[in-house]
């Protein structure tokens, strides 16, 4: 898409939050919904990825204004189908997950993945079982209730990034760790990435595997981003 705008700058919103306009024309999302920002913060992000574009708009440039967007777009729109999706994650969280050998991974999952493990089960209620290999373990439902009950107290914002977060990673219990402040855009990375980094360390990294390990460092450091910015 071509840039056709010269000037961006953020407005209070008539009926409370804040709005991009490009020119004097009011931004939109690309469902031609408004799109009213929670705060100046989030407007500011957004407005600063439109003023930096070039004679070309790049939306995969922009990924406040993609988090915003879909927020708008999917997330406040369809909440219930968002909601069930991410809380199944729960049923097969990746931290469950274990290898059976070699002994110096199976000690590096339970010393990065266990605590938040039992981190979830102290703030939530909620004790996930850990399995040995890839055969699906049913957990408990009430533990799953229970996180599920932690994703509905969020508004359509936070669920937004929440959501992100789960689906980069495959886990519940880490979406939910990073949006409550225990672990930063680093340790998620690691802990999400914890086989792969092991299997570089044996046997090196492909340049294919470098970009998509970059790809979702980004992605979740946006995530982070987009949460602190909604944050009143």
């Amino acid at each position: 898409m071509k840039r056709i705008y010269k000037t961006v700058a953020v407005v209070p919103a008539e009926n409370g939050g804040w709005q991009v306009q490009l020119d004097a024309r009011i931004l939109r999302s690309p469902a031609k919904a408004d799109l009213v920002l929670p705060t100046e913060g989030l407007a500011q992000a957004i407005a600063a990825e439109w003023d930096a574009q070039g004679e070309t708009v790049k939306p995969d440039t922009m990924p406040m204004m993609q988090l915003a967007s879909t927020c708008v777009d999917r997330v406040g729109p369809q909440r219930a189908t968002i909601l069930d999706g991410t809380a199944a994650y729960g049923g097969t969280d990746l931290l469950c997950y274990r290898a059976d050998q070699p002994a110096a991974l199976v000690e590096r999952q339970a010393k990065g993945w266990q605590p938040l493990l039992d981190w979830a089960a102290l703030r939530y209620d909620a004790l996930l079982q850990v399995t040995a290999g890839i055969m699906h373990r049913a957990q408990d439902p009430a533990a799953l209730n229970a996180l599920k009950r932690a994703l509905e107290e969020l508004d359509a914002w936070q669920l937004t990034g929440v959501q992100n977060l789960v689906s980069l990673t495959g886990s519940l219990v880490l979406g939910l760790a990073a949006f409550e402040g225990r672990i930063d855009a680093t340790q998620i990375f690691d802990l999400a990435e914890l086989d792969e980094s092991f299997q570089i360390e044996q046997w090196g990294e492909d340049d294919e595997a470098r970009e998509r390990r970059d790809g979702l460092k980004a992605d979740l450091v946006a995530s982070l981003r987009y949460l602190d910015l909604i944050k009143a």
